[in-house]
């Protein structure tokens, strides 16, 4: 199935996950996020139902039991109705637009009440709580229901703000989740703090403590390697 030209979603299972949720899991932004979300695959029975791939993404592979992975997956729990874009990719600014587009129509296709995704923000909250921006009321009715605070005022960049940009034009619900994390080294109480504010949008994802933070271990070393070997090729990739 193609979106666009230079990216595109090969789906290899059945999906059926309508009136449900798709999280980004893209480290846009650092790599809180992606560890988050990995350890959630992990911890909620989650399975692979497809790839993104793209001739601009690094031709990276990640080996895990002994299998080839692509970096760039996306996977499902259809009891929880629940999906993840799951990346172990750092991807150029320039992909960030394409990539929101693509969770966004996607989500349509799937029929999914809202995308979920997550940033950083670099200033402390009130007792370091997560925050909340929306792309539309709906979201925000999402967001109070939960009693998480909604954001006023601010700046979200990469990926979570192509996502509210382009989900307040066209009307999608979107929720960008903002913790307390400078993203300068991974981060486990943020990491943690984000995962259980997930489960609270999304009903049974479940957020194993002690297994979080030995999965987001693995989730760091993959990353970062993945950044390593394609960081070798970025500047050949992109001029």
């Amino acid at each position: 199935m193609s979106f666009n030209p230079r990216i595109f979603v090969k789906e290899i299972k059945p999906i059926d996950i309508e009136g449900g949720y798709l999280i980004d899991g893209f480290p846009s932004i650092g790599v809180t996020q992606a560890i988050a979300t990995e350890s959630m695959i992990h911890t909620s029975q989650f399975e692979m139902v497809g790839i993104i791939d793209s001739n601009s993404f690094p031709p990276v592979t990640i080996i895990k039991n002994g299998v080839p992975n692509y970096p760039t997956r996306i996977f499902v729990n259809n009891d929880l109705k629940t999906a993840i874009f799951s990346s172990y990719l750092t991807l150029h600014y320039s992909l960030h637009k394409t990539i929101a587009r693509i969770m966004l129509s996607w989500a349509k296709k799937h029929k999914c009440s809202f995308v979920l995704s997550s940033a950083p923000v670099n200033t402390p909250t009130v007792n370091d709580q997560v925050i909340a921006a929306v792309s539309n009321n709906a979201a925000k009715e999402i967001v109070e229901k939960a009693k998480i605070q909604v954001l006023q005022y601010g700046t979200i960049p990469g990926i979570p703000g192509a996502l509210l940009n382009q989900g307040m034009i066209n009307n999608q619900n979107v929720v960008v989740l903002l913790y307390n994390s400078d993203e300068t080294k991974p981060n486990f109480k943020a990491s943690t703090q984000l995962c259980l504010t997930m489960s609270k949008l999304v009903p049974g994802v479940s957020c194993d403590i002690p297994m979080l933070q030995k999965e987001a271990e693995l989730a760091e070393e993959y990353i970062k390697e993945a950044e390593k070997q394609a960081s070798r090729m970025v500047d050949t990739m992109y001029g």
